[in-house]
């Protein structure tokens, strides 16, 4: 079941939906959009593909997922900062906490890969996160170079999901991002898959499904 909802950010109201999943599911989870200056969307075709594996019960795991636009982003008050993002994430955990009172996945997909990666790793101290999946990262883009120091000390596991020919994450780039993070983590690539995952969607989602059943045993 889907629902559509409000959460209250620390700049505004944040447009939301949430897939129900089961129940008595063990986990809830979060995903997060892409730039919205690019047209990023709670909506975007690799958030919605990412919460189907998390909620669909054709993937097996049917958590509730919570899916919310950034601020600045269509109905969602405030404007866009470009770091304060981050900000959002944690209200969306708050959220996800408050209403399930259960342990949390979250996982993002370029710019809310960044955001999502700071929040869990760089912000947050006291919310019940226990694996965050990087989809897309970033690495340059528009003459923007991304850094994520926080990562050294992060000991979330962590997943760098990324196409080998992703034009805002050359692959050696992204390499070094990975290799700069504290274990746990992983690095996989989808070969052929540029940064929207274009004609290979599915393939993300197995290696998404695969990381994901791993962290939940």
């Amino acid at each position: 079941m889907l629902r559509s909802l409000d959460l209250t950010g620390p700049a505004g109201r944040l447009e939301a939906l949430v897939n129900e999943g089961a129940p008595d599911a063990a986990y809830a989870a979060l995903v997060c959009h892409p730039h919205p200056l690019g047209g990023g969307t709670m909506h975007n075709k690799v958030v919605y593909h990412a919460m189907k594996v998390m909620s669909d019960p054709e993937w097996g795991l049917r958590w509730p997922v919570l899916r919310f636009n950034f601020r600045g982003t269509e109905r969602s008050q405030g404007v866009h900062d470009g770091r304060a993002e981050s900000e959002d994430v944690l209200a969306a955990l708050d959220w996800l906490e408050n209403e399930y009172k259960r342990p949390i996945v979250v996982a993002g997909f370029s710019f809310g890969a960044a955001m999502a990666l700071k929040a869990c790793c760089g912000l947050s101290k006291n919310r019940d996160v226990r694996a965050v999946a990087a989809l897309g990262l970033p690495t340059e883009a528009d003459g923007h170079h991304y850094r994520y120091p926080f990562l050294a000390t992060c000991n979330l596991p962590k997943l760098f999901l990324s196409g080998d020919l992703d034009e805002f994450a050359p692959a050696p780039q992204l390499a070094q991002v990975a290799a700069s993070a504290s274990e746990p983590k992983r690095l996989l690539t989808i070969q052929g898959a540029d940064h929207f995952f274009n004609g290979h969607l599915e393939p993300m989602q197995q290696a998404l499904s695969f990381w994901l059943r791993e962290q939940v045993q």
